[in-house]
């Protein structure tokens, strides 16, 4: 019967039956007004109602394979990294050279290897083994440091790496469940390294080496080196040798083809060679074998001494091949001073060892005058490991060769030969006393700082007759430093030759002195290292180009005034 039942109409109300469609109210549509409010249909609810539940549902399965499938998972990784400790790795300190110009800095790591400062060094040239470079932080396979510090491995990143290392700080590091960082907070901050202030003048720095650098490619040397010392602060003012290394590279690590190349060069690029090279001198000992003579008066300077090329010397186990000790050239009569300018070896060969009626100094006092100046023996200075080098004695040859000293050894050790070996800083130093007066000063690369100093008690009439004859090298006919003869600046210098190799097929050439004649302020060494005998290129000359760069661009340190050339 129910299937019969009518339908039921909807209610007509009151108003709709009174609704003139005439008389309808102004209602404002677009604020809903005028519009009657229906009930929501119980499909709706139901509809609402399913949604919600497979939420629900959707959340309770997470939920359940957070906590009960994989919880003890998430438990022991939230327990043992949501808070660590970490170290905040502080700034190395910079280093400026003694104009202001920066030589090594920090920088951000542009290529995200690193997540501290990055070590950044000057691209001048020639200055690797003086700058020397760092090792970095190192982090283990897990990310945890440890290494923890930079570390200098070389030149003044070594030398100065309790000045410029900082204090490193530490903060702690709060990381979710799955690792990522969600906070930190500082414990301590970290402290940067001092800054460091050299004496070096980069900019003259560089200089010298593309002239050394130039010079042994045109010449055939297989390397070279120079430095520049003021003679009453011992403050170096330029260094290099030839060739050099990058320091980023080495600081980096990762280009290995290019440190390979470095270990397999025969040139020695990491070798300091102003500090850690010994070579043999050759004549530029000379001075001091002069001043040893003059102090034992051994010889009066104004004595003559004539050089015929040659020194004889009969053999009297075989008459008919006596011993001959060459001059490299005939230098006629001579005095101290001209035998100083023109590097007679007859003359020092006398002087040393004695010939004819002219007694000679002796192995053992000279030797004692060569370590005097400081030969044979460390100068102090800390960036690079010194050699020691060689003064060569009964003693030496004893131990080395097993065999007796003879008057032959000590005319060759006379001149700067058999054996004898030093180092640029060994001789640069000893220089520096000839020029100072006698005081012999520990070099450093500290702007402003005073060195020790050692006074030798030297008779200053007998250095002025050194000085003398070192001046006329430059000026007199026939010396053999004319290449540093100048209008601007009286320089006063010695040359040195020294046969090296087998066969004595290659040599050293040296130029040793300083400037100005007149009041000494700089003393100067500059060693060419193993080229071809038949070369013509001296030390001397290319000191001169150096010299002839500084009257340019750097003329107060040699002591022309400014003033007057503009």
């Amino acid at each position: 019967m129910r299937l019969f039942r009518k339908k039921r109409r909807p209610l007509v109300e009151l108003d709709e039956v009174l609704l003139d469609a005439t008389n309808i109210p102004s209602f404002n549509q677009a604020r809903m007004e005028g519009k009657r409010e229906l009930p929501i249909s119980i499909r709706s609810i139901y509809g609402v109602g399913v949604v919600f539940l497979v939420i629900i549902l959707l959340f309770g399965t997470k939920i359940s394979n957070l906590q009960v499938i994989e919880g003890a998972e998430f438990k022991s990784i939230a327990e043992n990294n949501s808070v660590n400790q970490a170290v905040i790795i502080a700034e190395r300190g910079v280093v400026y050279d003694r104009r202001g110009e920066l030589v090594a800095w920090n920088e951000f790591d542009d290529r995200s290897v690193y997540d501290f400062p990055i070590r950044a060094y000057t691209d001048r040239l020639g200055l690797g083994q003086v700058l020397g470079y760092v090792s970095y932080p190192r982090k283990d396979s897990r990310g945890f440091y440890y290494r923890t510090e930079y570390i200098g491995r070389s030149g003044i990143e070594s030398a100065y790496d309790s000045i410029l290392r900082g204090s490193n700080g530490t903060k702690i590091v709060v990381a979710d469940a799955l690792g990522g960082i969600v906070g930190e907070h500082t414990i301590s901050l970290s402290k940067s390294g001092e800054a460091l202030h050299l004496s070096l003048d980069v900019e003259l720095s560089e200089a010298m080496y593309q002239i050394i650098s130039t010079s042994s490619a045109r010449a055939g040397f297989r390397s070279g080196a120079g430095a520049i010392m003021d003679v009453h602060t011992g403050e170096i003012i330029a260094l290099t040798s030839f060739p050099t290394y990058d320091p980023e590279v080495m600081a980096d690590g990762y280009d290995t083809e290019t440190i390979e190349l470095y270990n397999s060069d025969d040139r020695l690029p990491f070798l300091n060679k102003v500090i850690s090279g010994a070579y043999t001198p050759g004549s530029i000992v000379k001075p001091f074998l002069a001043y040893g003579a003059l102090a034992e008066k051994i010889i009066d300077p104004m004595k003559q001494i004539t050089s015929t090329g040659e020194i004889i010397i009969p053999n009297p186990y075989n008459p008919s091949n006596p011993s001959r000790f060459t001059d490299w050239r005939a230098h006629g009569v001579m005095t101290m001073r001209e035998a100083i300018a023109f590097s007679s070896n007859v003359y020092f060969y006398t002087i040393g060892g004695g010939f004819g009626d002219q007694k000679g100094l002796g192995i053992t006092k000279m030797a004692e005058y060569y370590r005097l100046f400081g030969l044979g023996s460390s100068t102090g200075i800390t960036i690079a490991q010194e050699q020691f080098g060689v003064v060569p004695d009964p003693a030496w040859k004893a131990e080395v060769f097993n065999d007796d000293w003879r008057l032959g050894d000590t005319y060759f050790t006379a001149i700067g030969q058999f054996g004898f070996l030093t180092t640029p800083i060994q001789m640069l130093r000893a220089y520096s006393a000839i020029a100072n007066g006698g005081i012999l000063l520990k070099p450093h690369v500290l702007l402003g700082k005073q060195g020790e100093s050692l006074d030798l008690n030297l008779n200053q009439d007998y250095l002025k007759i050194i000085h003398e004859g070192m001046r006329m090298t430059v000026i007199k006919d026939g010396g053999t430093a004319r290449a540093l003869e100048r209008k601007d600046v009286a320089v006063v210098a010695k040359s040195g030759t020294a046969e090296v190799g087998v066969g004595n097929a290659y040599v050293n050439s040296w130029a040793a002195g300083f400037f100005p004649y007149e009041d000494p302020k700089y003393a100067f060494i500059l060693m060419m290292d193993k080229a071809p005998r038949s070369n013509a290129l001296g030390a001397t000359r290319i000191m001169g180009d150096v010299i002839e760069w500084m009257s340019i661009n750097r003329p107060e340190y040699l002591g022309i005034d400014i003033n007057q050339i503009n």
